[in-house]
């Protein structure tokens, strides 16, 4: 697998990409085209958290709203998207699974990495062409506020001009046999293809054919879930007459142009400043102190802290970045078995996917056509359902530590409890807003984003200026890797339309549906997207399914709030389920354990996750309780 890490700290130097090793002539410049496009990534995150905060100020307290603030904001986006993308794939740090290459012969892996590489060349190549066209086509048009058409497009066009320079680079680092082989048996495929289609028409490869093999073909090249996406739908888009080429990009920037998403990176860099600034660690610590003595406390701990800092981050790496640096120390120096933590770890993110702001609920909210503050309060009482049913697994299995164990140097009693109490005032803060309906979750991660950063320089003195500008880098790498899989996702999404895919499933599924009831509607749509959230990634999976299958639940009378909770954990179930699973790859990673080791102890926690997720789909009162209560 390879994924987005996590892991690095603050002050931490990033690794030399490694497709910029080997040719110092060209690498040096290439690598010095990375880092500025890092920081001015950063940057440009920045000036967004600076236009959304300052539009919420002059809207809710000085009743002056901003007009053109969420187009700039939108826009920044698109910069922040494509900029940071092409910096993640400058490092191949891109999530893919590389699972079904493991399956065939050793001998055949360089060469399969490099045709990879030689087809993420080629599909940032046509973006690059295919936006230039766009570009093209913008000029002379406006926005709806009155700015030129063209702002959106011109990050598109450099972004993927940047990822075709970084992708080549990444190409060409190996032995001249197999880099030239690899690229040779690319252009020897593609013209077969081609050639297949032009003097034989009768018998052409239909679009649609062509679609499904690219996606085939790139997982079981191992390329990254968003290039897998990215490269399917531009062999529809190269095989369909009927579509001109601008189209494609057109359709990619699409899915990124929502202002609702730029609550992704918002809560990511709060969820990241939170950990740097000192909460986290402090929060966790008094959790420690006060129930580390009782049996099977450090599982309470990982389960209640994750729940806390996925109220903050919205990012399930975040989450466990945060809990994992901390709590894997004191498994480690109080004796605890770090596989059987790693395990509940992992698992605990899955308990934790339903717990406002989570990124995959805002997605899923976006997709579906949810109203993503009735999800959040949706989401709660699942939440506390599943997390009661892993503690339960974790008084059963654990046993008692003594907490002193667990630190080198223990902090004062009162400004620890202080320190936790800024954490909490800022979970409370983000809860409040965004279940309330008084702003937007954008806005309120804007809010959250200030708040960290105050709270760090003012309350810990923890954040200096050189570890805040790693963090809006690191940020913004993270929501570039996250948002591109949208982005790539939106291609697929409408080329499928363009196939009628959506009305066979639908037609399929509503059969299947009215046949067996809504019940059973509903557990097979878990069982669905437990498997591609499993061989995708969460995003990818609710991108595709959500809208194929929310409209059927409408139809067969299922409450969308019900539908989209027990949806987004099923999806997490995949994410970190053995052995396919994204997350729980990270998750090791992170904890510095094996996945062969955790899987073991990881069983018993992934029963009673299955068990408790048949019940909420069996219960839609878990669901629909507290919206209810509160009219939505």
């Amino acid at each position: 697998m390879t994924a987005f890490s996590a892991t690095p700290g603050p002050e931490t130097e990033l690794p030399t990409p490694p497709g910029f090793r080997q040719n110092t002539a060209l690498g040096r410049p290439l690598a010095a085209l990375m880092r500025m496009t890092e920081y001015l990534s950063g940057l440009v995150l920045a000036a967004d958290v600076i236009v959304v905060f300052v539009s919420v100020i002059y809207r809710y307290f000085l009743h002056d709203p901003v007009d053109w603030a969420e187009e700039i904001a939108s826009a920044l986006m698109v910069v922040l998207v494509f900029f940071g993308a092409a910096t993640v794939l400058g490092r191949s740090q891109h999530v893919g699974v590389d699972l079904f290459r493991g399956l065939l012969p050793a001998r055949w892996q360089p060469a399969m990495i490099h045709a990879g590489h030689w087809i993420i060349a080629g599909v940032s190549i046509s973006l690059c062409f295919s936006s230039c066209l766009l570009l093209v086509d913008s000029y002379g048009q406006t926005t709806p506020s009155g700015l030129p058409g063209w702002i959106n497009v011109y990050p598109l066009v450099v972004g993927s001009l940047f990822m075709t320079l970084f992708a080549v680079a990444n190409a060409v680092n190996g032995t001249i046999r197999v880099v030239l082989g690899s690229l040779l048996a690319c252009a020897a495929l593609a013209a077969a293809v081609v050639a297949w289609n032009t003097f034989v028409p009768g018998n052409a490869l239909k679009p649609g054919l062509l679609l499904t093999a690219g996606f085939v073909g790139g997982l079981v090249l191992g390329m990254p879930i968003c290039f897998v996406l990215a490269f399917s739908a531009l062999l529809y888009f190269l095989a369909e007459p009927s579509l001109p080429m601008l189209v494609y990009s057109q359709q990619v920037m699409a899915g990124t142009d929502h202002f609702v998403l730029l609550a992704v990176p918002f809560f990511v860099l709060a969820g990241l400043l939170m950990e740097s600034n000192g909460m986290s660690s402090r929060l966790i610590e008094l959790l420690l102190r006060v129930f580390g003595r009782v049996r099977g406390g450090l599982g309470l701990i990982t389960i209640t802290a994750t729940a806390f800092f996925s109220g903050v981050s919205g990012s399930k790496l975040a989450d466990i970045a945060a809990v994992g640096g901390v709590i894997m120390p004191a498994v480690r120096q109080t004796g605890q078995d770090p596989n059987e933590a790693a395990a509940l770890l992992a698992c605990s993110a899955v308990m934790a996917e339903t717990i406002p702001p989570c990124v995959n609920m805002i997605i899923m909210g976006f997709v579906a056509n949810i109203s993503i503050a009735g999800l959040f309060l949706a989401g709660l009482v699942p939440a506390a359902v599943l997390a009661v049913s892993l503690g339960i697994v974790a008084v059963v299995f654990g046993r008692k530590i003594n907490p002193d164990d667990a630190f080198a140097r223990r902090r004062p009693l009162l400004p620890l409890l202080g320190g936790a109490l800024v954490a909490l005032i800022m979970i409370t803060m983000i809860g409040k807003g965004v279940t309330s309906g008084v702003a937007t979750s954008t806005e309120v991660s804007a809010f959250a984003v200030v708040y960290a950063l105050v709270a760090g320089w003012l309350a810990f003195r923890e954040l200096t200026l050189r570890s805040v500008t790693r963090l809006f880098v690191r940020s913004a790498s993270m929501a570039g890797s996250i948002l591109f899989i949208v982005a790539a996702a939106s291609s697929v999404s409408f080329a499928l339309t363009i196939e009628q895919i959506p009305g066979l499933v639908s037609d399929t599924m509503m059969a299947f549906g009215h046949h067996y009831g809504a019940t059973m509607f509903l557990l097979l749509s878990v069982l669905i997207v437990i498997v591609f959230g499993a061989v995708l990634e969460g995003a990818p999976a609710l991108i595709i399914f959500g809208p194929l299958l929310t409209p059927i639940a409408l139809q067969l009378g299922i409450n969308p709030l019900h539908f989209g909770t027990v949806v987004v954990v099923a999806m997490g179930f995949g994410l970190f389920a053995p052995p396919v699973g994204l997350g729980l790859f990270a998750t090791c990673a992170i904890t510095g354990t094996h996945m062969k080791d955790v899987a073991r102890p990881m069983l018993k926690y992934l029963a009673v996750l299955f068990i408790t997720l048949v019940v909420l789909v069996l219960v839609p009162a878990f669901s629909l309780w507290l919206p209810t209560r509160l009219g939505l």
